[in-house]
């Protein structure tokens, strides 16, 4: 409730940069309680940001290759990096050492484009291979594989069998609730993917979008956007997709976008897009080959462009979205993150009721009664029924976060596909604490 009494007085975007790390950075993402920053660097190495101190408190030394992409689990307590070495590890920042544990490395036999934890269980990693491939690692003891992701092939269709055999999987996520998995392939389709039978339950084409580069979506999973090589972002709203039924029947569906986002000027491309956490705001990395440009569009007014933030000269690599507040942070090419902030004015009228600012002196006028002694018995039982007064801090104010244990039990108790995930459940609990380690400790 309180944040969302905050966000009444602010701006619901970025407006100004706050400050900079130097962290030689290729990709940045904040951790789901908006304290941390996980960076990823071409040398391998990892790094861990506190905002409030901007420090450095954990190195992720693992990585012999350039680092690809970065996921947190859902409290924060497990960071996962991939890499073009192959490899896709998962560090616990719960234990006392620098670096973390590792607490399980995934080797592959090409290199990796980008792995992310399922949203309820870090123990099942979706990873996206350079080959074209997607698999669902689980690392759970009973379901412990690999499991690849196929598209099914209509074989009363051969030309499109065809054509659709040379296609390559582009981008790959999981959407919040985690019970499906999306897949962009290269040549404008999207694929829907039932987590936990790893059956193909949808087919979207996207017209004159081309390859598929990126996915995101809103906290609430109903709508997503896409990154194509058309330079165009697309807003989708999404059907409710059925359960998997025993002759593996899908949804085979032209999705029309609701909006499309682009530069109609300089016809840019983009590197990256995050939602804000209410989902009315995108926010689009432009690969703008002069300047760092992110454009903020508004999704609940018809898509419109609200401004355009400029970085400076450094190129823009990466962007994402505080989950909590208006708060952004975007790499540049020289590995800089640049933390964008609403800035807030001094409003002294704040500090006392009835205190006006004024530009200039102006001549005070006394109310007649202003300095009148007030009779003790009166102003006593003044006092007591204002105190008496029942004072509502609840109603009136609605708070739009809604947590991971609100979530779960929303979930039906026989939905298969939700509880699924929650079957050996890991042990990122909220609670747990990162120790401090001093410098003696580190070495």
């Amino acid at each position: 409730m309180n944040r969302t009494v905050a966000n009444i007085f602010t701006s619901p975007y970025p407006t100004a940069i706050q400050t900079s790390l130097e962290s030689y950075a290729t990709i940045a993402r904040f951790d789901p309680s908006g304290k941390l920053i996980a960076a990823g660097r071409q040398d391998g190495l990892g790094v861990i940001w506190d905002l409030a101190t901007r420090g450095q408190v954990r190195w992720l030394e693992g990585h012999v290759k350039g680092i690809t992409s970065i996921d947190w689990s859902q409290n924060s307590r497990y960071v996962l990096t991939s890499s073009k070495d192959w490899n896709v590890i998962i560090w616990d920042l719960a234990s006392d050492t620098d670096p973390p544990h590792r607490q399980a490395t995934i080797r592959f036999d090409v290199p990796v484009v980008s792995a992310s934890f399922h949203p309820r269980n870090c123990k099942i990693v979706l990873v996206l291979l350079s080959s074209g491939e997607a698999y669902i690692v689980d690392l759970r003891k009973e379901y412990r594989g690999r499991y690849e992701l196929c598209e099914v092939q209509d074989e009363s269709d051969d030309e499109g069998q065809m054509n659709r055999s040379r296609a390559v999987f582009t981008a790959a996520r999981f959407e919040p609730s985690g019970k499906h998995v999306f897949l962009g392939t290269s040549l404008g389709y999207i694929l829907v993917f039932n987590a936990r039978t790893k059956t193909m339950v949808a087919r979207h084409k996207i017209s004159g979008a081309g390859i598929m580069r990126g996915l995101e979506f809103v906290a609430s999973g109903r709508r997503m956007v896409t990154n194509s090589s058309d330079r165009v972002l697309r807003q989708f709203n999404l059907p409710i997709y059925p359960s998997p039924t025993a002759d593996n029947e899908y949804i085979e569906q032209e999705l029309e976008p609701t909006h499309r986002f682009n530069d109609p000027i300089s016809k840019v491309g983009w590197h990256a897009m995050s939602y804000s956490p209410d989902g009315e705001w995108l926010a689009g990395g432009a690969a703008d080959d002069a300047s760092h440009k992110i454009y903020i569009w508004d999704t609940a007014r018809e898509g419109l462009l609200a401004s355009t933030l400029d970085g400076g000269r450094e190129l823009l690599a990466y962007v994402h979205w505080h989950p909590h507040k208006p708060s952004i942070a975007s790499v540049t090419n020289l590995g800089n993150i640049l933390i964008w902030h609403c800035p807030t004015e001094e409003r002294w009228g704040a500090f006392a009721g009835g205190f006006e600012e004024v530009d200039e002196n102006v001549e005070y006028e006394e109310r007649e009664d202003e300095f009148d002694i007030e009779d003790e018995a009166d102003m006593a039982r003044r006092k007591m029924l204002e105190e008496e007064e029942a004072v509502d801090i609840e109603d009136g104010v609605v708070d739009n976060a809604i947590s991971a244990a609100d979530q779960s039990r929303q979930l039906s108790e026989n939905d298969e596909d939700a509880l699924w995930a929650l079957e050996e459940p890991d042990d990122d609990v909220q609670g747990w604490k990162m120790k401090v380690l001093l410098e003696d400790e580190q070495d």
